[in-house]
């Protein structure tokens, strides 16, 4: 390969980079990306670093978490009654991710101070559901609800979109590490592997529900749009792809349609194709 070619290579990977990273990173606050550690909570050979660490499964499956957790009441006034979303949706996405980059590869100190911010915020959340039922945020129950979306949301995107599947074994293993997180912050009760979890879901279903408040959540959710329009595309086929991502009744809860069979195809290899150059352009970096 001659030398322009290698400068139009190398321009191309710090472009794809800076993008990512501006997405994820504030940096009207100064944030910079969470730093991998020898030192953090998980080793580097964990299945939470594999899966944790892989930016498009990630996104979609972020995506099919929010619209899983929004369905329980509980958690969607949560988030109605004490969260900016509706003008800050973006923010919101930005420090979901960066807990969840330092908490598993972050420095240890880093991680554990995440931890303990979360649990201070959550001791402030508490209101009453519109039928008058109160809430916590800091509920252990609840918060065990939240993980559990995450955890499967995050590991069915890898299995989707990640570059190797994982194994019913390592499946496991990725549930009882990500647990401690979630027991870090106080949920109560986790499955720690996937028949576990599998349960967990089938269990919560007769307390979830979708209303109006659940589906402009859920619009505004899918309907972010990207600071530069030439990633318009790019945010389309994340989001068709975490719909599709999602259990059929969840689905049907939130009155979303997944993919056509024609163009099932499509969404699938379009993701895939996203994430083999994203992982192309991070590599070394």
């Amino acid at each position: 390969m001659n030398d322009s070619l290698l400068s139009i290579r190398d321009q191309t990977k710090t472009g794809i980079v800076r993008q990512v990273r501006t997405l994820f990173n504030d940096q009207a606050r100064g944030e910079e990306p969470v730093k991998r550690s020898d030192d953090a909570l998980f080793p580097p050979d964990s299945m939470i670093w594999r899966v944790h660490g892989d930016v498009v499964s990630m996104m979609v499956g972020g995506v099919s978490a929010l619209l899983l957790q929004m369905l329980h009441p509980a958690v969607l006034a949560g988030v109605w009654d004490h969260s900016n979303f509706r003008t800050d949706m973006l923010g919101r996405l930005r420090r979901t991710a960066r807990f969840i980059a330092a908490t598993t590869y972050g420095e240890r100190a880093e991680a554990e101070a995440a931890i303990a911010r979360v649990r201070a915020v959550h001791s402030h959340i508490g209101g009453a559901l519109p039928d008058g039922t109160p809430y916590r945020a800091d509920d252990p129950s609840l918060l065990a609800w939240v993980h559990v979306s995450e955890a499967w949301s995050f590991l069915a995107a890898w299995q989707h979109y990640g570059d190797r599947r994982l194994t019913l074994a390592q499946e496991d293993l990725y549930y009882a590490e990500f647990a401690s997180i979630g027991s870090a912050l106080g949920a109560d009760a986790l499955p720690r592997n996937r028949a576990g979890t599998n349960q967990a879901l089938r269990n919560m279903q007769p307390a979830l529900i979708a209303d109006g408040r659940t589906r402009e959540v859920a619009r505004l959710v899918l309907d972010q749009k990207p600071g530069n329009p030439l990633a318009i595309p790019l945010q389309r086929t994340i989001a068709q792809a975490a719909v599709d991502l999602l259990p059929n009744w969840a689905r049907r809860m939130h009155g979303l349609r997944a993919s056509p069979v024609f163009m099932k195809p499509v969404v699938r290899s379009g993701t895939r194709q996203i994430a083999k150059t994203l992982r192309w352009a991070f590599d070394g970096n």
